[in-house]
């Protein structure tokens, strides 16, 4: 059935009380605006005079062509009410809260103070760490503003062009996150890609006196920032986007984190990021499987890792491309440093959210955001077959399905997602259960009172990557220590001199920082990707 056009489009005053009824009437289909229209148009003259007594009606109109419409704009508004979306205040803040009790001019006033007090009113990138303190910023904020403002092309920078710099980021930026991300990031980006972060961790490794070492060996500079790299977009890149945003930064620690810096000197102490335990233990693991020391590891490789602890199929999963980013993995067959950071992490930490959807991303092989029991079975299979290897009868498939549902809980029967296992606490045992056999068998002969009693406690225990890292890093000092005295013992039979407790004492403390080029030769250093 044909439905004959109408003149809306020919008729102005049809389109101008169409145009009020959208503003405060509910929807109406087309086929009714006139119906509805005319009804309008009645309760207008009916209601005028009920409104205002003591003025006299208007004149009707003429005819229906007029060029002005039957209901007069002050006495339509006087119905429809405004919209509400007027009285509702500004709520989104991407560039954080303005706040306007503070003062710019004053502390723009205060850093020019401190330029004069600079020769030739000109600072170099140590004396800038006197102008991020003047800002209200961490000191090591310094090699961020010194590139914002040009000082990377000249190797100062002058007081005006910072001035001018910093009057800029006030403006537009009103919280710390945004203002970390603008002096960070690339000119006209609002987020952080990981080489954006190489000059301020740059000048962590070459004035953080907990670093110092480091100067002797300035071939592992790039291996550490990969891996402080790396562990930041572990925790703070929660989309997996390969982009830090400002959102990000406001809900992870690492502004708190990097003004820590400023205040320990004790590297170590800071366990989230830039702990260089945490990177010698890292590294002499993945040193250990990079049989080559080409700085990339085969999957034959990996699988050597903790005594071939993993499945084959879930390293498998792995070198697919389900966790790794860029196309060395897929072309190649060869998992790089910057991946394996993520690996070790991933695989000795399986309580942290990012490692749940590490192994999660990995254990869903079609896709689809649902682990079925299809790939519960694949994977469980290997475990079954290994198992039998070693002498142990495996529990059947259906029995330990049962087992596993109840540990879950999922929301949806034979369907378990990702937030059915960030919700249970029990993600660790879930993941071993299927593709770890020797933390699957740990786990087995464990009490599970000891367990429950595990996921009950809330308190701020170490996580389970820090208890690791603390462990093997105890076992590496150990041998690196057996291994300096046998050595000492040796030159000292030859030369028949014994060394002076205080030298003794200054050679250890040089063990650790001795301990990485001795034990993986001379390494160039070379960037992934």
């Amino acid at each position: 059935m044909m439905i004959k056009e109408t003149s809306l489009r020919r008729d102005p005053d049809l389109r101008g009380e169409l145009a009020f009824l959208a503003r405060g009437c509910d929807f109406v289909l087309p086929s009714r605006f006139k119906k509805r229209l005319k009804s309008f148009q009645q309760t207008q003259i009916q209601n005028k005079p009920e409104k205002k007594p003591g003025t006299p009606l208007p004149p009707p109109a003429t005819s229906p062509s007029s060029p002005r419409p039957l209901s007069p704009v002050p006495h339509v508004n006087n119905v429809v009410n405004a919209p509400l979306s007027i009285n509702i205040p500004r709520f989104y803040f991407p560039e954080g809260l303005p706040d306007t009790c503070s003062n710019h001019e004053q502390t723009l006033s205060r850093i020019e103070t401190a330029f004069m007090d600079i020769e030739d009113q000109k600072a170099d990138i140590y004396e800038m760490g006197k102008i991020a303190k003047v800002c209200g910023c961490p000191l090591y904020w310094k090699a961020p503003m010194f590139r914002a403002a040009g000082g990377e092309k000249t190797g100062f920078v002058a007081a005006q062009s910072f001035i001018a710099m910093w009057r800029k980021l006030l403006n537009n930026h009103h919280d710390d996150a945004s203002k970390f991300i603008c002096l960070l990031a690339k000119p006209n980006c609002s987020s952080l890609e990981q080489e954006d972060f190489i000059p301020l961790l740059q000048d962590v490794v070459d004035t953080h006196p907990g670093l110092t070492f480091l100067k002797d060996a300035p071939e592992f500079h790039s291996r550490y920032i990969t891996t402080v790299i790396q562990r930041i977009f572990y925790t703070v890149n929660r989309s997996w986007s390969g982009k830090i945003t400002s959102m990000e930064i406001r809900k992870s620690n690492f502004l708190q984190t990097l003004a820590l810096l400023e205040e320990e000197e004790d590297i170590n102490q800071i366990t989230d990021y830039f702990s260089y335990e945490h990177f010698y233990v890292i590294y002499c693991k993945f040193w250990e499987l990079d049989t080559d020391h080409d700085l990339y590891i085969s999957q034959a490789d990996l699988s050597r890792y903790n005594d071939q602890a993993s499945s084959n199929r879930i390293i498998e999963r792995i070198f697919s491309g389900a966790v790794t980013r860029g196309k060395t993995i897929q072309k190649e067959g060869r998992m790089s440093y910057a991946d394996f950071v993520w690996f070790l992490i991933s695989e000795e930490d399986k309580r942290n959210p990012t490692s749940i959807e590490y192994w999660f991303r990995c254990m869903d092989v079609d896709g689809d955001g649902i682990l079925s029991m299809y790939e519960l079975e694949y994977f469980y299979e290997e475990q079954c077959e290994r198992m039998e290897t070693m002498g142990i009868e495996p529990l059947p498939f259906h029995d330990l399905l049962c087992q596993m549902l109840d540990l879950v809980k999922p929301a949806t029967d034979g369907k378990i997602t990702l937030r059915d296992l960030k919700r249970c606490r029990m993600a660790h045992i879930f993941y071993d259960t299927f593709f770890n056999l020797e933390k699957y068998l740990d786990h087995e002969q464990r009490d599970p009172f000891a367990v429950q009693k595990d996921v009950e406690s809330d308190g701020p225990e170490p996580s389970d990557w820090d208890r690791f890292a603390a462990e093997e890093y105890e076992t590496l000092v150990a041998e690196e220590s057996a291994q300096a005295q046998f050595q000492e013992g040796f030159e000292d039979y030859e030369t028949d001199e014994p060394a002076s407790p205080s030298e003794f004492g200054n050679k250890g403390n040089k063990i650790l920082s001795a301990s990485l080029p001795e034990k993986c030769g001379k390494l160039h250093s070379v960037d992934e990707e």
